[in-house]
Order: structure tokens, then C-alpha cells, then sequence
């Protein structure tokens, strides 16, 4: 099978979509199929050698000036790609990489996937502090793209709730992205090798660290963790908050550490390559999370398989993945995240109990389960598409016989009145005439 995924964000930026993208692409090949990612260019690529990664042009986009956008794409691209002969579009995003396999997908007659990612009434403030785009604008948006694919993939119960809520009426089927358990599990990082690693931010084995890794933004609610430290410090003065990932919102918490007199005791690591991340996640004592604008929280599943115990805000993203004092612990509102943090950093047992049944937890979510799934909705979208395509040609079949008859009527209709001004003596006559040869 022939494989187009087409995103706005890929590596080196580091995100849930473009580790989604990643991880099915990489499974769908050991599957045996061919995959092509198209993707923004991206000046901070150094990767010359990437297997089937299509970089579009690109300008930086003038709200978050982190990501690229695609632009308008010459006769030229449409022409390759049809060389291509792709049997599915599967589109990762909604805007200018998405708008393009959506053209894509009318222009060569190919079915289209699409994955909702983002919840996007999370979003606006990035557009003019949220005054020129509204919650509702955003599902309308939503609801429109969503409805123009085949079928939707959604991460998770939450998004796909969401979605019907919008309006979505296409077929929606729940698939978690998988991750690479390997990548993250203790066992494959020596203690040297992380007690170096932790030496390089000056942290040591006194330390307790609170790690959070992921994007820095407003809405991941990372203020919220700043502002539990100084009731966490009360009680373990050496803990250290460990910021791996860099985002528009840094410079907002940098400032806020030190307004609040944490600045020595939290630790802004940036960014750090993908392929190198999960050792970060071995630096950690505990996986803090406070964000609600989650669609499935692949840094949640990361942490589990690295024997990191969870804590993370109550939100619907989280059903069903972190069970509150079984393979993690949950916090409703902001002020009770200090007593969390606490109660893992001195509950041995406690903290050994989320760590194994998180660690068995992420077991079950492997990245060739979700290939599998994927590739499985693509058999399904691809034959549906074939039938009603079928359907479409019966029907214009159907339509174009109607329209002869019509003609054919019209024209008899004229002969008759030709013939007589009565209908019943028309009728006979024309029968005798073409009975009898035309005498």
C-alpha cells in the first residue's frame, strides 16, 4: 500500500503529533508498505538522508513563530505526487500540510484519514489573545475539515466526545498512539550513564527530582507546578523541578521563578533531540503533569514505561490511563498538587506501586498495536471508497439514461404535434407510419 501522511510539524520539532507521525510511519514500513511524509521545511533539519520525507516550502508561522507553515504548492508538486500512486491520504493536522492533502485527496480521487490531534479551543489566546478566533469558530473549523474525510481517528473517548459535540457525522474510531516501550525502560540506562547525565545540571543523588518534559506553553499549565514548589521545598528542601522542552511560554516561567524565589531550584534543560529522550525521563523521581488541553498525553505513557510514577491533573484525556492511586496519582484542584508530589517522594512503597502497574500499563499500548489499527481503518476507507465510487457511477449512469429519455420524449412529443392536433389520432398514426416502413 502506498501511505501519504501529511503534517504541519515533524522532528526535529518535538511534539505528540510529529512522535505519532514518526511511530506509525516507521511501523507501517516494517509492515512492508510505503510511506511518505510531507512536512513544512524546517531550517534546523540537518537530517539530508531522511527515508521518504517530503519537505514542502515553508515560511515561519507569525503566531507561533516555533512552527512552519507550508505554502502554496506549483503544478510541479501535484504532478510528482500522482507519480506516486497513493492509496490513502491520511492527514495529521488542519491546516496548511491538511488543507493540502485535502486538495489533494479531491484532485487525484484518493481516500483520506484524518487524525484530530489538537483541541483547538485551547489554542486561540496564540491569535491575537484569543480576540480574533473564538471556541466556537474553532469547532466550526473543526467540524468542517473532520467532515470532508472518509473517517476520523481519535486519540482518545475525549476527543471523540468532543467531536460529535462539534457536529462531526463521519465515522470516528478511538486509537491511541502507540509508543516505542524500549526507548524508555530503565533497564536499557546504565547508572553511570544517568548519574552523568544528572551531574550535568548540577543535580546529584540527594536530589528529588519533579520532571516535566513536553512542549513549554500556556496551555500545558506548567505555572501551575512552579507554584506548588515552594510548599514541596517546605517539606523536601532539596527537590529540583526539571523542565526538559522549550516552547513560546519559557521566558514567562523563567520570570516567574524568580518572582516567586525558585529560580536555583528549577532547572530549564530546553530542548533535547528525540532520539536521546529517553534518557531524560531517567532523571526523574517523579512525572508531573497539570495541563486539561491533553488529547491523550503520550508523555504520560513515556513516563509509565520509564517506572516513573504519575501525577496529573484530573481531565477526561486521563480515564481509563491513570487510576488515582493505582498506576498514578490525580489531583483536582491546584492546590492539593504540593501533598501529591509529597506523598511520592516519601511513601517507598507507594511510589513502587505506581511505577510497576504504570510501567505494566504502557505494555499494552505498543506502536505495532497502533499500526495495526491504523492499517486495518485504511482496508476499511479504502474498499468503503471503492463501493461508493461504484455507487457514484451507477448513479451518473442512471442520471444520463434519464436525461436521454427526456431528450427521447421531447423529441417524439414534437413529431406528434406534426402530425395531428389530436394525441390519440397522433399516436396511431405515428404507430402505422413506422409500422409501415415510412409510406
Amino acid at each position: 500500500m502506498n501511505i501519504g501522511l501529511f503534517t504541519d510539524t515533524y522532528f526535529p520539532q518535538i511534539n505528540g503529533v510529529a512522535t505519532s507521525t514518526y511511530t506509525l510511519a516507521k511501523n507501517l514500513r516494517k509492515m512492508g508498505h510505503n510511506v511518505y511524509i510531507f512536512t513544512p521545511q524546517d531550517p534546523k533539519n540537518k537530517d539530508e538522508n531522511e527515508f521518504n520525507v517530503i519537505r514542502m516550502p515553508s515560511m515561519p508561522c507569525i503566531f507561533i513563530h516555533q512552527y512552519r507553515i507550508g505554502l502554496l504548492y506549483p503544478p510541479k508538486e501535484f504532478t510528482e505526487i500522482t507519480k506516486l500512486q497513493l492509496d490513502v491520504i491520511h492527514t495529521q493536522t488542519e491546516f496548511s500540510l491538511g488543507m493540502f492533502g485535502k486538495s489533494l485527496s479531491k484532485f487525484l480521487g484518493v481516500p483520506i484519514v484524518h487524525t484530530y490531534h489538537t483541541m483547538y479551543e485551547d489554542y486561540v489566546h496564540y491569535i491575537v489573545n484569543g480576540a480574533l478566533i473564538t471556541p466556537s469558530m474553532a469547532h466550526s473549523f473543526s467540524r468542517i475539515f473532520c467532515n470532508f474525510a472518509l473517517s476520523v481517528v481519535a486519540p482518545t473517548q475525549k476527543v471523540k466526545d468532543c467531536l460529535l459535540d462539534y457536529g462531526v457525522t463521519k465515522p470516528i474510531s478511538v486509537i491511541p498512539t502507540g509508543i516505542n516501550i524500549d526507548k524508555f525502560r530503565k533497564s536499557n540506562y546504565s547508572f553511570d550513564e544517568i548519574n552523568e547525565l544528572r551531574k550535568s545540571f548540577g543535580l546529584d543523588q540527594k536530589n528529588k527530582v519533579i520532571l516535566v518534559l513536553g512542549r513549554i506553553a500556556k496551555e500545558k499549565s506548567i505555572d501551575v507546578i512552579l507554584n506548588a514548589m515552594p510548599s514541596v521545598l517546605k517539606k523536601e528542601p532539596l527537590a529540583r523541578l526539571l523542565i526538559v522542552g522549550d516552547g513560546p511560554y519559557r521566558q514567562n516561567l523563567e520570570e516567574l521563578s524568580k518572582t516567586i524565589g525558585i529560580s536555583e531550584e528549577v532547572i530549564f534543560a530546553g530542548a533535547r533531540p528525540w532520539e536521546d529522550i529517553g534518557r531524560y525521563y531517567q532523571l526523574g523521581d517523579v512525572f508531573v503533569s497539570a495541563s486539561v488541553s491533553e488529547t491523550q498525553g503520550l508523555t504520560f505513557i513515556e513516563a509509565m514505561a520509564a517506572s516513573l510514577p504519575v501525577v496529573a491533573k484530573n481531565d477526561d484525556c486521563i480515564k481509563g490511563v491513570i487510576e488515582n492511586g493505582k498506576t498514578g496519582l490525580v489531583f483536582d484542584s491546584d492546590e492539593f498538587l504540593p501533598e501529591k508530589i509529597i506523598e511520592i517522594f516519601e511513601n517507598n512503597a507507594l511510589k513502587e506501586k505506581l511505577s510497576k502497574n504504570g510501567r505494566d500499563y504502557s505494555e499494552s499500548l505498543s506502536e505495532e498495536s497502533f499500526a495495526k489499527s491504523i492499517l486495518n481503518l485504511y482496508t476499511k476507507v479504502i474498499s468503503d471508497y471503492k463501493e461508493l465510487q461504484r455507487a457514484h457511477s451507477k448513479r451518473r449512469s442512471i442520471i444520463r439514461l434519464a436525461e436521454y429519455e427526456y431528450i427521447r420524449i421531447k423529441h417524439f412529443n414534437r413529431k406528434i404535434k406534426k402530425i395531428a392536433s389530436s394525441p390519440a389520432k397522433a399516436v396511431k398514426k405515428y404507430i402505422d407510419k413506422n409500422e409501415n416502413g415510412g409510406n
